[in-house]
């Protein structure tokens, strides 16, 4: 057998191609097969060594039933938190004993490391991470790099954010939590949330609260396209968070590199002002329910028979056997979160539509 050919004493005697090589033949292979037989497992060793760290080596843990190898799947999780691969590294390890090296790493000295796995958790689209995640945000002697992944990972569950909302009430939330949980459940999409969020954590900075004017009349009103643009990529306003102008944002909803072209000022001010009026073909939330009583909340991305993928408010795409679904209701809602024009005075929301209004086809 050609894979054979390959064993090495050690793994890093295996050079970039030889290992392509070898992953390719290996993939042809039936993990039964490969199991059965100890110069394949060998072989399947020698490659996982040679790819710790990288995406793909979660996929070859996964599809051979590989055991003993939950550190190195913490270590993809810790280095793409964002990644479906590092996501599912992360889904993979959170049994009984992965969980004990999941809190070990939260509450360790290595905070980068740390930061990274709550991130990946809280992308997980898994509703056992709550539990993980939910301590990081009273720990006294946590870094609050960790603190505020946990708070942006928690209020991607509904349960996740109504357990900010009850340390915000008894007095239990760090002072240096307060604004990224203020933030963070302001863009939550239960309403009942947002509403006591907004009573409870009332943001720092004041915008005026008086009403806007009619549309007809912002649309007459001539902004600034330089400081609308700084306006979009602001942290607090979100927009560079779910949409892409050209190579810069997060791709979740539709990109805005033309929006211009396509869209007049007035439906351009509908939908920041009323995001849930008009929602783009193909980019509809849908919620699936899970048969363990998980739940993903998304765009369904792309499907086959036997497994969905939603990619969730963060960008992030998770995977899920379709034997698993019970079942999946699109959305009356937009994934784009009502009230955005708070986060922004009068004339940044000027601003922001002439920016958006000047980005057309070249």
């Amino acid at each position: 057998m050609l894979l054979l050919a390959f064993t090495t004493s050690a793994a890093d005697k295996l050079t970039p191609e030889k290992v392509n090589t070898m992953i390719e033949a290996l993939s042809r292979l039936d993990p039964a097969v490969v199991n059965g037989n100890e110069r394949l497992k060998m072989v399947l060793g020698q490659i996982l060594n040679a790819t710790r760290g990288e995406t793909r080596f979660v996929g070859l843990v996964k599809k051979f039933e590989v055991k003993g190898r939950e550190s190195d799947l913490l270590d993809v999780a810790a280095k793409h938190p964002a990644d479906p691969a590092g996501v599912q590294a992360l889904v993979m390890v959170l049994g009984d004993e992965g969980q004990k090296a999941v809190t070990a790493i939260l509450h360790g000295n290595d905070a980068k490391q740390a930061a990274a796995v709550a991130k990946a958790l809280g992308n997980s689209n898994n509703q056992k991470v709550i539990p993980l995640l939910v301590p990081l945000v009273t720990e006294t002697k946590i870094h609050n790099n960790v603190r505020q992944e946990a708070i942006k990972g928690l209020v991607n569950f509904e349960e996740g954010a109504k357990q900010i909302l009850t340390l915000a009430k008894s007095g239990k939330l760090p002072q240096s939590a307060k604004f990224t949980a203020s933030m963070a459940l302001r863009t939550v999409r239960w309403v009942d949330i947002k509403k006591e969020g907004a009573k409870v954590l009332p943001l720092p900075f004041g915008k005026n609260a008086k009403p806007l004017p009619p549309i007809s009349e912002l649309v007459k009103r001539k902004g600034d396209v330089i400081n609308g643009a700084k306006v979009f990529f602001r942290d607090t306003v979100t927009c560079a968070h779910c949409h892409k102008v050209a190579d810069q944002g997060i791709d979740v909803g539709p990109a805005l590199t033309e929006i211009g072209s396509k869209l007049p000022k007035e439906e351009l001010y509908a939908a920041i002002l009323d995001p849930s009026a008009g929602i783009s073909f193909g980019y509809e939330a849908w919620l699936v329910t899970m048969k363990d009583g998980n739940v993903a909340f998304g765009i369904i991305e792309s499907e086959t028979p036997g497994e969905i993928s939603v990619k969730g408010p963060t960008g992030v795409v998770t995977r899920h056997p379709k034997a698993n679904v019970k079942g999946r209701m699109q959305q009356t809602v937009s994934l784009m979160p009502p009230g955005l024009h708070l986060t922004m005075n009068e004339t940044e929301l000027v601003d922001l539509i002439e920016y958006l209004a000047s980005l057309k086809k070249q």
